[in-house]
Parts: structure tokens; sequence; C-alpha cells
């Protein structure tokens, strides 16, 4: 316990303000998220002019939140993290500044973390997770496969090459006059809807890749809205359930094709599985039908699936508090000169 580490962490790539105090022995001290959906909702969507100048304020609360309930000060702070990217420039540029200014005072390391990186390892905050394991990063920015080879160490087996499918719920949502954010707001409509009333395009879906593609399945839906008289409740519940149950077909069948990419990894070099993973990470698996479908179908190849708690698949700095704590214990910090990535891929991530 003596020789125990503290970082203090900023995540502000989007529209949450989030600061996070993370101890190497006790793990999570706090988790701090100020959420911005009250702005935004009038526009239904993210407006980044609005969610930058929301965190110059949210961030200040939230370090000073963060302190208090982890009852720590500063002189206990070993090391600050960062996220530096992929996001919203406006957003990273101010929960960056934050963490220089910090680093710079107390003169202790600063560690600059990619966002999808910290999505990938959120499962490990609450359970330990052997390497190499299988990632399905849903969000409303990314929608992608991960092949986790080790730490820092990351293949993209696949990916979206249009909407993420949270911006695809989002947008959804709109369509059908729900308000924002769009993902609750689909699957509690879904809940009293018919999936098999609407058949619904799968772009890409018999391709025996992990690419992705949601744009076509958006413009079929926006098609049957404009095409119907009467857009009642029973009309928004059953396009609701039908969308749902039809993304869920689409992610089944591409973690099916990125099972085998896997399996040939770990055969090719003779690699000794304690168990067999899927994670889902990301704003998106919060949503129940598509947790549960993806559980029953993964058991049938012998995998397990593992989804972090709902305020560790949102953005939140404790992710990016876990990922800066395993770099402070490799001693890989970051130069103080970086700057925001508003694009970051994460196979460029590297602990070298």
């Amino acid at each position: 316990m003596e020789n125990a580490k503290k970082i203090i962490a900023i995540e502000s790539s989007c529209d949450d303000s989030a600061v996070s105090i993370f101890d190497s022995d006790l793990g999570v001290l706090s988790n701090v998220i100020i959420s911005q959906d009250e702005f935004h909702s009038k526009f239904s969507g993210i407006v980044p002019e609005i969610a930058s100048r929301s965190h110059l304020e949210n961030l200040q609360n939230a370090i000073v939140d963060s302190l208090k309930i982890s009852e720590i000060n500063w002189k206990l702070i070993d090391a600050v993290s960062v996220c530096s990217g992929p996001g919203l420039v406006g957003s990273l540029i101010v929960g960056i500044t934050y963490a220089k200014s910090i680093a710079s005072i107390l003169k202790k390391p600063i560690i600059e973390i990619n966002h999808l990186e910290g999505h990938i390892l959120s499962p490990q905050i609450e359970k330990k997770i052997s390497y190499p394991y299988l990632v399905l990063l849903i969000s409303g920015g990314h929608s992608q496969f991960v092949l986790v080879k080790n730490f820092g160490n990351y293949q993209i087996l696949g990916k979206t090459l249009d909407d993420a499918l949270g911006e695809c719920f989002d947008k959804v949502a709109k369509m059908l006059k729900l308000p924002f954010p769009g993902g609750p707001e689909i699957e509690k409509n879904a809940k009293l809807g018919d999936r098999f009333r609407f058949v619904l395009s799968k772009p890409l879906f018999n391709r025996d890749d992990c690419n992705m593609s949601f744009s076509g399945l958006k413009t079929n839906i926006s098609i049957l809205i404009n095409q119907t008289s009467c857009v009642d409740q029973k009309f928004v519940k059953d396009l609701s359930a039908s969308f749902q149950h039809t993304v869920t077909e689409i992610l089944c069948k591409k973690t099916q094709n990125a099972i085998k990419i896997f399996e040939n990894y770990v055969k090719k070099y003779n690699i000794e599985l304690k168990e067999k993973n899927l994670v889902i990470a990301g704003g998106v698996a919060c949503n129940s039908y598509i947790k549960n479908e993806l559980s029953s179908f993964v058991k049938n190849y012998g995998y397990c699936l593992i989804v972090p708690s709902k305020v560790l698949c949102r953005d939140n700095a404790a992710m990016i508090a876990f990922a800066g704590m395993e770099r402070l214990k490799l001693r890989k910090f970051s130069d103080i000169f970086f700057e925001p990535k508003p694009r970051w891929n994460l196979e460029e991530v590297n602990i070298s």
C-alpha cells in the first residue's frame, strides 16, 4: 500500500466532462462524469462549440468533486493521464490544457491516452482478463472489431465504412422524433414492438469480413418513414424493434467472422487460451437486447461475453486512468508538447 501509485485522468473527447482518480492497489477512487445532454438535446445531436465551452466549467467542477470523493490531495498524485484523441478537436483541447496545467504545476509526468484504447481496456478495471481477447467496440463515434494481442498491441479486424452504430441509433431516433440521446429511446420503444414487422436492409451482411455499413440501413428507414401516411406509436415501436433486431443480426454475423480470424491467430502462434472472451465496449454496449443476443450467440462458439458496467461503457475517465496507470508502471510518459489528435487510429498506439 505504501508504494501504491495514484493517477488523475481527464476525458473530454466529446460532450461528457469526466475526471477520475485511480490507485494502483485499490483501483478506482473516483469517477466523476458531468453530462451535457440537456444542452444538446434541443438540437438532437452534439454541437461541438457548445461541448467545448461547457467543458471549461464542467472539468473544473469535476476535478474538485473527484478529489473530494477520493479523499486525497494533490501531493499524492504521481501522474496525469488525458484523452488526446480521437474526438472533437475543441473538446480535446480543453481537456488537454487542464491536464498539462496540472502536470506542470505538480511537476509530474503526463501520459496521453487514445480514447478507443480506454474503451477496449475498460473491462480490465472490474475483472482481470487474460490476453489475447476479442473486442467489439460500438459507440457513437466508432464501430470496430479489435484483436487485443497484449497491452499496447492492437489489430483492427474490421470497422464501419460509414456511420458508427451509435450515430445510426441517434439518427433513426431523430427520424422517429424521439428524444436525444436516441439509443436508450430506441431500446425502450423496441421492447413494446414487433421486431419482425419490417424487413430491413443489411449491407455487407454476406461478406466474409468484419467490415460493417449502416448508412444504407439508415436510408432504408428514412424511405419507410416518408412512405408511411401515419407514423403512429405502433409504427414507431415496431420500426424501433425491427431496426434493433436487424442491427443485432449484423453484429452477430460479423462477430462470427471475427471469431474465425481470432481462432486462426491463436492457432498460428500456438497460444494456449485460459478462456475465450468477447468484450463489447462503448455506449451501444449498454443495449440489453444486443447484449443478450450476442451472449447467446457466442456461447455456441465457446466464448464468454464480457460487458463493462454501464458507467464504464459510456465515455468516462476511469478507463483513461487505467490505461495511464499501465503506462506509469512501465514508465512510458508523453512529451508535454503533444497536440490533440482528432483522428487517431488504434493501431498507431504503442508502448515503445
